[in-house]
Parts: C-alpha cells; sequence; structure tokens
C-alpha cells in the first residue's frame, strides 16, 4: 500500500440476506486530506465507517487502513490509532453512568470502553491536558450522568485525542445537539485540526453545514454507491447535492462553510 494513503478501499462490496449495503466502493484516503461523507439514512454511511474500522468483512474486495491489509493484521493494534465518536458510543457509555470525563478519556488510550488497564502518571497528565485543551476541564471528577450532550461529545472527542491518534472518525458527531452546542463542539474540532500532527478526518453527516473549512474533500453516496468525491470546491455542486438527497436544493457559502435550501416549486 501507498505510505501516502489513509485508507484505501478496492472494489468493495456488502451483501447482506440479498442486499447490496455496498456497491463497488474504490475509495483512497491520502494523508493530509479531511473527508467528509454524505448522503441519506440508509445510503451506507454508517456500513462504509464498518468496513474502515474493521466491525464488517467485504463480501468481496480489499481494505487497506493505515498501511495494513485487513484479514493479515491484529485488528485490535491498528484500532488504537483510529478515534471513533459516534451516537452508538454515547449509547454504550450509559451503563458507566458514574465513570468521570478523566477516566473516560484514559479509556481511549486502549479503545476500550471503561478502564481495564493500568495507567501511568504521564497517561493522567495527558488526559488532563487534552481535557484543558477542550476546555472541560471542570469536568474532570465529575460523573458522566451530569455531562449535558455538548459536554459529552467534547469528552467523546478529547478521549480519541488521547491514542496515537491517524485517523478519526465521526459519525453524525452533531446529533442531539442545539445550535450553540454543534457550533461550539465544530469550532473545537476546527481547532484541533490545525495541530501539527493532527489525524485525517472521516465527517459523516447530511447536514451540509456541517462541513468546515479544514474539510478538504467529498464523498457521496447514495443508495449503497459512490456518486461522485474529490476535492471540496469540485464536487460540492447542486446536482450532486440534489444527486444524493433526491430533493431540489439551492447552495450558497459564508465564512467558508456550505449552506442549502430547499428549492421552491
Amino acid at each position: 500500500m501507498n505510505a501516502d494513503k489513509v485508507i484505501s478501499l478496492n472494489e468493495v462490496s456488502v451483501r447482506r440476506g440479498g442486499k447490496h449495503l455496498l456497491k463497488n466502493i474504490t475509495w483512497d484516503v491520502h494523508k493530509g486530506q479531511n473527508w467528509a461523507i454524505l448522503g441519506l439514512n440508509g445510503a451506507g454511511k454508517t456500513t462504509l465507517l464498518k468496513i474502515i474500522t474493521c466491525y464488517i468483512w467485504p463480501t468481496v474486495g480489499t481494505a487497506d487502513v493505515l498501511g495494513n491489509r485487513y484479514g493479515e493484521v491484529n485488528i485490535h493494534e491498528v484500532r488504537k490509532s483510529i478515534g471513533w465518536v459516534s451516537n452508538s458510543l454515547d449509547q454504550q457509555l450509559q451503563s458507566y453512568s458514574n465513570i468521570t470525563a478523566l477516566e473516560i478519556v484514559l479509556s481511549g488510550k486502549y479503545a476500550s470502553i471503561g478502564l481495564y488497564d493500568s495507567v501511568s502518571e504521564a497517561d493522567k497528565n495527558r488526559a488532563i491536558e487534552l481535557l484543558e485543551k477542550f476546555n472541560i476541564q471542570h469536568l474532570i471528577d465529575e460523573p458522566l450522568q451530569i455531562f449535558s450532550q455538548g459536554e459529552r461529545k467534547k469528552v467523546l472527542l478529547a478521549r480519541a485525542w488521547m491514542s496515537e491518534l491517524k485517523l478519526l472518525i465521526l459519525d453524525e458527531p452533531c446529533a442531539g445537539l442545539d445550535i450553540y452546542s454543534r457550533e461550539e463542539f465544530l469550532e473545537t474540532l476546527e481547532i484541533m485540526n490545525r495541530d501539527e500532527g493532527a489525524p485525517s478526518i472521516i465527517f459523516v453527516t447530511h447536514h451540509i453545514e456541517e462541513i468546515i473549512p479544514s474539510i478538504t474533500d467529498l464523498l457521496f453516496i447514495r443508495a449503497g454507491a459512490i456518486i461522485d468525491s474529490g476535492s471540496k470546491q469540485h464536487v460540492l455542486t447542486e446536482e450532486n447535492l440534489e444527486r444524493t438527497f433526491e430533493v431540489p436544493l439551492s447552495l450558497h457559502w459564508e465564512n467558508g462553510r456550505p449552506w442549502i435550501h430547499v428549492k421552491q416549486a
């Protein structure tokens, strides 16, 4: 695999119960790129993420991630370099209502839910530093059950940064957030993306306005197939949006972010 490639999927298809969840997906993500994946609910976005994180095997095709060919490597070791922020991860934490922000962030080092390994003083200092960086240091010893939705998402983002992160997957991270919390989360993400050594990002959404300036490339997916992909400036068009979301849309830009409106008949 080319050392410049973070992800390389070649002719990947996933078939379950006679139905194609993904169809002939060929897609490369290179170092220095941050991608957004756009599509309706059920389009195949989450299935694609599960291929990348090796929770689902392709029916046909090959998946190479961070220089590793799936099927030939220790998956758990690869996952330590992949951060994942999603509602499903948030839901898994529900049974740990008394876990503190510090413990959640520390668990990111081992790609686990909860702490099952010993942590060093250096690990604790790193976790505290991240909590401060994400402006949630006041939650350090507070239990998860008192966090707001916005605070939970920021704690999970800090958790992702705890490992030697090379790839960060954000699966509809703003779902359930009010406008203030959404904008605060996106601003934090934009700032963190400017850090030297920041990971490549895969940001899954169906809300175009969440595409922050640091997102460089887009992949449009519908019914398990890629409609178009490439640099944001070239492929983010009204035509691609209408093909993806199946409604007539108008597009405009403001402060480096795209916004859409449904065209009136």
